[in-house]
């Protein structure tokens, strides 16, 4: 037991150690742009289509699930907005982050594990290049900006499958059902939700970074780096949206 305790707080504390030495290195110039927009690339434009899926079945069943409750009520004209915002606020921001944790960082971790084992990342400190700088940071950096935007995505989407879901039993079109969308939307619904999936986002990337450059000698480490990169990024994702909840609750 406390073999285990030391090994997590060791952990935790060379993560902190992780994390400074990112804010040191982004402040320093020759920022590796190049690499950086591919990294958009990889973690925004290919996560694309697996996200639109997911959000628009999260929209389709949240309505098929939620209409009979409000149809025993007569409140179905409440389903639209009721959809929006439980989408905006809670169901697509974790979600999404949870799929990009599986894809993102796991993949971050695979990869810069693979790299490490094989010694490119001592190869490319032997050649001058700052492998801290042009690996970690440039992936940190795309996945804080990728992952908001594929939440935005991921709600349009979501929206949209709750349109189709409203009208199996309905007809409604599809500017009456975005103008009760919006009508039940409000500032504090959107900005909170927003900036928390700026941390999702660093957080994902920060651990499969983490994970995958401090990998150990030996093959074996590559899929351990990958595994508890997915595992570790999905429990602080959940830790980071309670207390979003919680400080969204005491100011707004």
């Amino acid at each position: 037991m406390v073999i285990y305790l030391k090994s997590i707080f060791t952990d935790a504390g060379n993560l902190i150690l992780f994390t400074t030495r990112f804010f040191r290195e982004i402040v320093k110039p020759l920022f590796e742009t190049h690499e950086f927009i591919k990294q958009c690339y990889v973690i925004g434009y290919k996560s694309l289509p697996l996200v639109a899926v997911t959000g628009f079945i999260m929209g389709l069943v949240l309505t098929l699930q939620s209409r009979p409750t409000l149809s025993k009520f007569g409140a179905e004209s409440w389903l639209p907005g009721m959809v929006a915002l439980s989408l905006i606020r809670e169901i697509a921001p974790v979600i999404t982050a949870l799929i990009c944790a599986g894809k993102v960082s796991s993949g971050i971790g695979a990869e810069l594990g693979s790299m490490k084992v094989t010694e490119q990342i001592d190869a490319m400190e032997v050649s001058a290049i700052n492998p801290f700088k042009y690996l970690v940071v440039t992936r940190i950096l795309a996945a804080t900006l990728m992952i908001p935007i594929l939440v935005v995505f991921a709600d349009a989407i979501g929206i949209l499958g709750g349109y189709v879901g409203f009208n199996i039993h309905s007809d409604v079109n599809m500017v009456r059902y975005n103008a009760q969308v919006f009508e039940s939307l409000d500032f504090i619904d959107i900005f909170p939700a927003t900036i928390k999936t700026f941390f999702f986002g660093f957080s994902i990337g920060l651990i499969g970074c983490y994970k995958g450059f401090t990998a150990s000698n030996g093959t074996e480490s590559v899929g351990k780096a990958a595994n508890s990169a997915v595992v570790l990024a999905s429990l602080i994702i959940f830790i980071i949206d309670m207390l979003a909840v919680q400080i969204t609750d005491l100011f707004f």
